[in-house]
């Protein structure tokens, strides 16, 4: 039996796809151990959203390779599906293995094994490149979910790819165009899960604003990427399609929470707020994606959308749903983002007060638009703007959990930990806070309805 070490990097999409692959090799007799032992074969997962990104994957490939030379490194995803010749011929990689194969990794894994054991002592050692042209594919990379490492809670990836093109974005090259999971397949994957015990679902994708728009035929995608639209139309069919699958998750027994991933902005109308609204197993919790609060930028950045468009979409969600917790992402430093430019976005996060944001220093992507820009701002600039915007968000954050001060929350349970001696069970509620309550027993998998009486630390509010 060979021993198969993994390590995955990157976004929850990245995280449910490694998911899979591990059970495909568990299912097919491989014996998985941590990642830090010595292991027959490493298995890196990797991301490219960044800079610092594709030096991480790098890093991981290398250490594998080090901490055994005689096994064979296997290289997934992203980072080797956009770095070309350079990153595939790698010494450190022995195989190499591009989006949409990743259901295929366990007989590519096989016969590239085969291979090498046949040449061995009569050719130096064989290297493998499964890497397809991701842009020419039309198939979703159908994978199915027994099981996570969570006991409650699973990611669903429902779509892959995205065709906005933002000027600074990678991921359309690595990823791909729009393809769509059909619905009977995570309708059929999530009852299986329910079944296991999972309470809660969070339905995720590269786009998933864009759901289901390739169910309405390449014309219409065309349209669509044309941008011959306006904003309410674009996403009119992915809205249309993830409510329609929204309200069957609805009906599955066992599963009490779903919540969904980052959302586009414009897919957020007053009929689509009401359609999630009607769903009572619908989490209140919403991750828009900003990237800034400057209009101008937001052009450079070329977002369909702007600031105003963003705060109707903020206030249509805060109309439907009782205090969501709404996050965001925020890129700063972006190629000549100007103080006054930057003033406007710290302006504007301000005024929308976000539960939590998420803040990206802009990293330069060969390939991309803003590569080319005029403006490149240090490092040492984009380091202090982040510096602000993460202040910012700590006490943001901290304001929305204190709001919660005194109020009677449901908790899902999920763990137990041990603080200073003292067994906690942590969970959290449906808009994503986290939750301890002191006590011995063991809750995870149990919904309770918990009275919050003050902090655990900065980040957990503390139940009675």
């Amino acid at each position: 039996m060979k021993s198969v070490a993994l390590h995955n990097l990157g976004c929850k999409v990245n995280s449910y796809e490694m998911d899979v692959m591990q059970q495909y090799l568990q299912n097919s007799g491989y014996e998985i151990v941590d990642f830090n032992q010595k292991a027959d074969i490493y298995i890196i997962n990797t991301c490219t959203v960044t800079n610092i990104a594709d030096r991480k994957s790098r890093q991981m490939i290398h250490k594998a390779k080090h901490k055994n030379p005689d096994a064979i490194v296997v290289a997934v995803g992203c980072y080797v599906q956009t770095g070309g010749e350079k990153a595939r011929k790698d010494p450190c990689i022995d195989l190499a293995i591009g989006n949409n194969r990743k259901k295929d990794l366990v007989p590519l894994l096989e016969a590239f094994i085969k291979e090498r054991e046949t040449e061995k002592g009569v050719c130096p050692p064989s290297r493998g490149d499964c890497v397809i042209d991701i842009n020419q594919s039309q198939d979703y990379e159908e994978m199915q979910l027994v099981r996570t490492a969570e006991h409650t809670r699973a990611y669903i990836k429902i779509q892959d790819g995205c065709n906005q093109f933002c000027s600074y974005c990678v991921i359309p090259y690595a990823r791909g165009r729009v393809r769509s999971r059909k619905p009977e397949n995570v309708i059929t994957e999530i009852q299986g899960l329910a079944q296991s015990g999972y309470k809660e679902v969070v339905i995720t994708g590269i786009h998933l604003s864009s759901y289901g728009l390739d169910f309405h035929g390449e014309s219409y995608n065309q349209v669509f990427q044309a941008g011959q639209m306006t904003p309410d139309d674009s996403f009119k069919a992915g809205a249309d399609e993830l409510l329609l699958l929204l309200g069957q998750i609805q009906q599955i027994d066992g599963i009490t929470r779903i919540r969904l991933g980052s959302l586009e902005p414009r897919i957020i109308t007053e009929d689509f707020a009401k359609g999630l609204s009607a769903f009572d197993k619908l989490c209140p919790h919403f991750h828009l994606s900003l990237q800034s609060g400057c209009d101008s930028v937001l052009a450079r950045m070329n977002r369909q959308y702007r600031t105003s468009d963003f705060l109707k979409s903020v206030e249509i969600l805060r109309a439907a749903f009782d205090r969501p917790a709404i996050t965001t992402d925020v890129i700063t430093g972006f190629p000549g983002e100007t103080e006054e430019e930057f003033a406007t976005t710290v302006d504007f996060l301000k005024q929308v007060q976000f539960f939590e944001m998420h803040v990206f220093p802009y990293s330069k992507r060969e390939g991309t638009v803003a590569a080319g820009m005029p403006g490149q701002l240090t490092e040492k600039q984009k380091k202090e703007r982040s510096s602000v915007l993460l202040q910012m968000d700590k006490e943001a954050s901290h304001a929305y959990r204190c709001s919660f001060l005194g109020s009677v929350l449901e908790v899902l349970f999920e763990q137990t930990v041990t603080i200073d001696g003292d067994m906690y069970q942590i969970g959290h509620t449906r808009n994503y806070i986290k939750v301890a309550k002191k006590t011995d027993a063991p809750l995870a998998g149990q919904e309770i309805l918990c009275s919050i009486s003050g902090f655990l630390d900065s980040e957990t509010l503390l139940a009675e």
